[in-house]
């Protein structure tokens, strides 16, 4: 501990907004404690720009204790939330007060959680462990930090709000279901998620737009439509019926009719393969847990997550020529990836779907002008349909990757240099639009609204075998989804 910065931070700030529902979720884990005697795991804020769909922040528990079949319904959140608002937030409140412990304080605190053990088994003992702790596994920490709020002490770096009198206003969401550290093989726990404002009229605004986006929730619309649906007999995978299908094969049929414009070619490859090409293609190390697997003639098969190893397959199959170079596959083959039950939300996250994938294998010095000819692809395409989105370049995990440092850095520098010219352009592009339609007030002010565009640094979050660029596009509500 030391000298330190002072910031004063508006609502309006995300920051502020984490900070204040981090402390909010440790309200919800007291409450969930003291009412459903569950054994506590960790409970995050989350992602502003995900608040009308997830809240801001949820906390997961163990709830075994209450029965083995007992699930979390609305009738716990109007209890739990009676009890927040009576015992917790009103009044005086609860003051946060921060407490450092030593190893051994700490193991002795949270004895009686084994999920907490084994967090602290992540702080201070990484080589046993591996990493994932909130200090990197650092096995030379003699100490640990956690927070009291009322009768609950967690363990939690901060920083919080100084009372829980703060919090003006707090509702419960809706239930979840995940697994401890995301591993089927590991623990079933349940999950609150909740919301929670500093003043009562920002919860009215919240509902408000709650309320527009039930409304536009392409759950409801495709079942009211007729278009697709979804059944608990096979989780996360969608039934199209004969309109969406139409709609499926409309969208289908314009991305193909792009991708030959571009000289993209398609094709077919298996949704079943032998699992040592995972092996071989780094999957079964690093993403083996999200794929689905059987046996077979006692032979282990996966079905594809991706067409990535399927795609070197093909273009491995013939002899090649740098002069054939750059060769761009496309291809509409049914994925399957094991997200989650909890996770599943219709068509936005899925076990079951296909992508207007495709793999372009080129020489490095054509890398630049591939990369820019993608960036293109996606602006035309997302411009037909009025999407926005943003760019974030996520580069080399500091765990689980493939390959030399040298050659990742090298990708790293030609995607930069890709994003950068791409970006600059379209902000030039913009820029001549509005001087162009300055004698047209309606189109200068849909002009004015438009941001400058910026590609941001994501560091750490590249998939395990090359650094990614990640695109956000926003919907009618403005609501971020990764694509």
């Amino acid at each position: 501990e030391g000298d330190c910065d002072l910031v004063l931070l508006k609502w309006d700030d995300n920051d502020a907004k984490h900070v204040f529902w981090h402390s909010s979720s440790h309200v919800l884990g007291q409450s969930m404690e003291r009412m459903l005697k569950g054994k506590l795991t960790i409970g995050p804020a989350l992602d502003p720009s995900q608040m009308l769909h997830n809240g801001g922040f949820y906390y997961d528990v163990n709830t075994t204790d209450l029965g083995a079949n007992i699930m979390l319904s609305q009738a716990h959140y109007d209890s739990l939330e009676q009890l927040i608002k009576k015992q917790i937030t009103s009044g005086a409140g609860q003051a946060f007060e921060r407490i450092e412990m030593t190893r051994a304080e700490a193991h002795e605190m949270f004895k009686f959680n084994k999920y907490k053990q084994e967090i602290l088994a992540d702080i201070f003992d990484r080589e046993q462990h591996g990493h994932g702790g909130d200090h990197g596994g650092n096995i030379a920490a003699e100490s640990v930090t956690a927070y009291r709020c009322g009768s609950l002490i967690d363990l939690c770096t901060g920083p919080h709000i100084p009372n829980t009198n703060r919090i003006k206003c707090l509702k419960i969401t809706k239930n979840g279901a995940t697994y401890w550290k995301n591993d089927n093989q590991r623990d079933f726990l349940q999950r609150l998620y909740g919301i929670s404002f500093p003043d009562k009229k920002l919860m009215k605004q919240y509902d408000e737009d709650k309320k527009k986006a039930e409304e536009a929730d392409h759950r409801n619309i495709g079942r009211k439509q007729n278009l697709f649906f979804f059944h608990d007999l096979s989780p996360g995978s969608c039934f199209w019926l004969p309109h969406g299908t139409r709609v499926y094969n409309t969208l289908r049929s314009f991305i193909s009719a792009q991708y030959k414009q571009r000289g993209f070619t398609e094709v077919i490859s298996p949704n079943v393969f032998n699992f040592d090409l995972w092996k071989i293609s780094g999957h079964a190390q690093n993403y083996k847990e999200n794929m689905f697997l059987f046996e077979c003639e006692d032979q282990e098969f996966g079905l594809k997550p991706m067409n990535c190893p399927g795609h070197c397959l093909i273009f491995a199959a013939q002899l090649r020529s740098y002069r054939e170079l750059p060769i761009r596959l496309a291809d509409f083959g049914a994925l399957h990836r094991n997200e989650a039950s909890g996770a599943l939300t219709g068509l936005t996250r899925v076990r079951r779907f296909a992508q207007d994938d495709a793999h372009i294998f080129c020489r490095h010095d054509q890398i630049n002008s591939e990369i820019d000819n993608c960036l293109q692809f996606l602006k035309d395409v997302y411009g037909v349909f009025g999407f926005n989105f943003e760019l974030e370049l996520s580069t080399r995990p500091e765990e689980k990757y493939l390959g030399d440092i040298a050659v990742w850095d090298r990708a790293e520098a030609q995607l930069k240099t890709a994003l950068t010219k791409f970006v600059d352009a379209c902000n030039s592009e913009h820029e001549e639009q509005k001087q162009n339609s300055a004698e047209d007030s309606e189109n200068t002010q849909q002009q004015q609204k438009k941001k400058k565009m910026r590609w941001k640094l994501n560091p750490g979050d590249g998939a395990f075998y090359g650094p990614k660029i990640d695109i956000k596009v926003f919907d009618s509500l403005n609501r971020e989804h990764q694509c």
